[in-house]
């Protein structure tokens, strides 16, 4: 039997319905399998004798019906393409993850197995898709992790929300309201039986019922994970733990000193707002982030103004594109290389054009990001007494992010600037600055507040102390 959209649907069925049994070797029953497929119990009944005639189940009259091992895996490589689908969906296309289930019913039977694999290589092989359900390998194979419940977990212990088994669209709204999407970490503070509710402390605290509770699946979070992660960051490179299931961070591109390798996502701009104030004096900038086409290519601009001895200046501007070469996988970081066109609008003239050039690295282990960058300045003519020359300022730069709460991050950023000035020669300065994020998904919009108290060593000067303010705010360019 060739594997058509209708065999395709009753095995990924079947197998969908098979996991929810209590025992590995028995049957789902027919009427279960009609209901789950919208078909009278005849018709299911015809399908699956046709599927057993094929090899691909095991049919029992008036029991049930189990799939093979060939059944299993075509069911497996179904769900493959269906939930890589639905994660290109979300992370190229930018769609939400409430709409993209019914998309990925149509087009899972319609992309090829190359097609597929490419996909997967591009998302940087997830083993998971935007609803925290697990993807098949090419193979067939699938990990499937042991959870419990907002039913079942012990009390006032904090877990971690990993999976939405409801794909309804309204109930996936009912999930980012209640902020129960996976990678939350919340707990479970009372059940009522007789009310058949469940309280839920999280960033804040609500109450849901017990049928929602049971459809939010979740794993326990170890108490001295987060002092762990800090501890031993290296060997958590090593072992490779984000690569391994740690849930992806829902705060990223919000470094304030040290970029992020991370594109816009397609459909999506950001705005970015920052400001330091220091012996006062205070310097601003505002940046703009637009996708081109998809995440691969992205184009922004930069604006600089500041206060200095009371006097107000407008600075050079720069116009900034990003290329993704490399989304983060096992074993491997993200990398978005970056040049920038340096513009002398500063008040007064100022320096000359001129170029910058980033190269941003990202990883997570656990439940910290790394983050690495080297780059450096290029102005193409400045005076230097009597004489013009190009100054070049070559820089280097490394933060981590921990994961304090779903949206709650500690930051510490550093920075070392070789700074080329004419008449002067080149300064090493070094910036060391701790610092905190956090925010909000509201709806398809996320709100990212932030600030940090850098400590700045020029030269032979005493430190220099400021204060640093930012702001983000990440919403569509488009309908969705």
């Amino acid at each position: 039997m060739l594997p058509s959209s209708t065999v395709e649907n009753y095995l990924k069925a079947i197998y969908q319905a098979q996991t929810g049994l209590a025992r590995h070797d028995a049957l789902v029953p027919m009427g279960q399998l009609a209901a789950a497929l919208s078909v009278v119990p005849g018709t299911a009944t015809t399908m699956v004798k046709a599927l057993a005639e094929s090899g691909l189940v095991h049919y029992e009259p008036y029991a049930g019906v189990r799939l093979t091992k060939a059944g299993e895996k075509l069911a497996a490589l179904v769900l493959r393409r269906h939930r890589l689908v639905e994660l290109f969906l979300v992370k190229v296309m930018g769609m939400s993850w409430t709409e993209v289930h019914d998309e990925a019913e149509a087009l899972e039977h319609a992309v090829s197995d190359r097609l597929i694999d490419r996909i997967d290589e591009m998302l940087g092989r997830p083993e998971v898709d935007p609803h925290g359900d697990p993807i098949p390998s090419a193979e067939g194979r699938v990990h499937l992790p042991s959870y419990e419940t907002l039913l079942t977990c012990a009390l006032n212990e904090p877990v971690r929300v990993s999976r939405v088994s409801d794909q309804d669209r309204e109930f996936l709204h009912f999930v980012e309201r209640h902020d129960l999407k996976p990678g939350a970490i919340v707990s479970v503070t009372e059940r009522d039986a007789a009310a058949d509710s469940v309280r839920v402390k999280g960033a804040r605290e609500f109450t849901i019922g017990a049928r929602a509770a049971s459809k939010v699946l979740v794993q326990a979070v170890a108490a001295l994970l987060l002092v762990l992660t800090i501890a031993g960051g290296a060997s958590a490179q090593s072992s490779g733990a984000a690569a391994n299931g740690s849930e992806p961070f829902r705060i990223t591109d919000n470094s304030f000193l040290v970029e992020e390798a991370f594109n816009q996502e397609a459909g999506i701009f950001q705005n970015i707002f920052n400001a330091s104030r220091s012996n006062g004096d205070w310097v601003a900038t505002f940046t703009q982030e637009w996708p081109v086409v998809s995440q691969k290519h992205q184009f922004s601009y930069t604006l600089l103004w500041g206060s200095q001895d009371g006097d107000a200046e407008f600075g050079d501007t720069l116009l900034n594109y990003r290329y993704q070469a490399m989304l983060e996988g096992p074993g491997r970081p993200a990398f978005s290389p970056r040049v920038s066109l340096i513009l002398p609008t500063a008040t007064g003239g100022g320096d000359s054009t001129g170029l910058q050039f980033n190269l941003p690295f990202s990883k997570q282990t656990g439940e910290v990001y790394w983050h690495w960058n080297a780059g450096l300045t290029w102005l193409r003519a400045a005076e230097d007494g009597d004489e013009t020359r190009s100054l070049t300022s070559p820089f280097l730069a490394g933060s981590a992010i921990v994961r304090l709460l779903p949206m709650l991050n500690a930051m510490l950023e550093t920075v070392l600037l070789f700074d080329e000035q004419a008449n002067i020669g080149r300064e090493k300065t070094f910036i060391l600055s701790p610092g905190v994020r956090g925010g909000w998904d509201i709806g398809d919009h996320q709100l990212i507040l932030g600030a940090a108290v850098p400590f700045t060593w020029a030269g032979d000067a005493a430190r220099d102390t400021a204060a640093f303010f930012y702001l983000s705010y990440e919403l569509p360019f488009k309908k969705q």
